[in-house]
């Protein structure tokens, strides 16, 4: 249950570093939130759909790593990012 190609890339749009930018950190990070945010709103509705439980957990694994690499490089960065998607307290 990916995301549209039209979500997608309003996503893209809006977090892009630069002009071309498909794969920096912050994209790939809200690209993922969102698809988190849509499985939420799956679950609500299909409670014992486990199997998609399960991509939701990896899903988060790989934001998980890649918002603490993104700490690690670039703290400014990694602030800017968790306010803008308000993911963090």
């Amino acid at each position: 249950m990916p995301l549209t190609i039209e979500k997608k890339q309003d996503v893209v749009k809006k977090y892009q570093v630069h002009k071309n930018d498909t794969g920096s950190p912050e994209v790939q990070v809200a690209i993922w939130t969102e698809w988190i945010n849509e499985l939420t709103e799956h679950f609500k509705r299909h409670p014992k759909d486990n199997n998609s439980r399960r991509g939701l957990l990896v899903i988060i694994g790989k934001r998980s790593a890649l918002l603490k690499y993104l700490s690690k490089q670039d703290p400014v960065r990694y602030q800017k990012l968790i306010k803008q998607l308000g993911i963090r307290k």
